[in-house]
């Protein structure tokens, strides 16, 4: 699983006026959040409720993440 790394204010900036940095960066982000959610859902017994909530906001968060990187068709399709 990778590591989490915070993201620098230099790559920040870099992504703000560098579209395929930012699609990059974004992409980076959801597979590190995707394999620590499946380490969570695998450690977590099905009772805890703490761990429970804490994977359905990862689990939104995901969604959300993967529909920005599919641009503004996959928002468009959402919404209809």
């Amino acid at each position: 699983m990778p590591r989490f790394a915070p993201v620098t204010e230099a790559e920040l900036a870099q992504a703000r006026s560098d579209p395929a940095f930012r699609l990059k960066l974004l992409e980076q982000s959801l597979e590190t959040l995707l394999a620590s959610l499946g380490k969570l859902r695998s450690a977590t017994p099905k009772q805890d409720s703490a761990a429970a909530g804490q994977i359905r906001e990862a689990v939104e968060l995901a969604v959300r993440l993967a529909e920005i990187i599919q641009g503004p068709t996959a928002r468009a399709r959402k919404r209809s």
